[in-house]
């Protein structure tokens, strides 16, 4: 997947426009305008339309640079049967490492979230093995948590004093983790 921040900075860094990047995104079937204005969201980190594998790699031809310099991976778990307080525990301590380094931190932390981010991160890393990324040089560039709301089929009550019932609330996250190459 693309990275919108790697492209704003290279693009500033060589000091190119987002027309001269339309005109070599153009020859894929696109046109100039369609073409300019899907270089500006993506710069922007909007991602309509969604960047193909081939855009993507007419992007790094035109910036002269390799194709995973401006990519970066993704993997999600939504749903997760966790609250995101206890899950953002976790994400905070391997945001920013190594990938071998978060996988290892991950094995030997004891927390139930561990292992469901220890999957998220595993499988962000094979997504970009598939891209055929070094996986040497991956680190985790975000890994965040957000809050999905209570659990489906959860509805339960708590009795307490004076006929009152209380809800036990049982919540739910979305895990998201990007790996870029550094």
């Amino acid at each position: 997947m693309l990275s919108g921040k790697k492209l704003n900075q290279i693009c500033e860094m060589r000091s190119i426009s987002d027309a001269e990047l339309a005109g070599h995104l153009a020859h894929g079937g696109m046109s100039i305008k369609d073409a300019t204005a899907a270089i500006r969201n993506w710069r922007r980190g909007l991602y309509k339309p969604i960047p193909s594998r081939q855009d993507v790699e007419r992007l790094a031809e035109a910036l002269d640079v390799d194709k995973a310099e401006i990519s970066e991976w993704r993997a999600t778990y939504r749903y997760a049967p966790m609250s995101a307080r206890k899950a953002r525990l976790v994400t905070a301590l391997i945001a920013g490492r190594d990938v071998q380094d978060a996988l290892d931190l991950l094995t030997f932390t004891h927390k139930r979230a561990a292992e469901a981010v220890k999957k998220v991160l595993a499988n962000a890393i094979a997504n970009a093995e598939e891209e055929e990324a070094d996986k040497e040089e991956l680190v985790v560039a975000e890994a965040r948590v957000d809050q999905a709301g209570r659990r489906l089929g959860t509805k339960a009550w708590r009795a307490k004093d004076r006929g009152r019932a209380h809800p036990i609330r049982k919540e739910a996250s979305h895990i998201h983790i990007t790996v870029a190459e550094v």
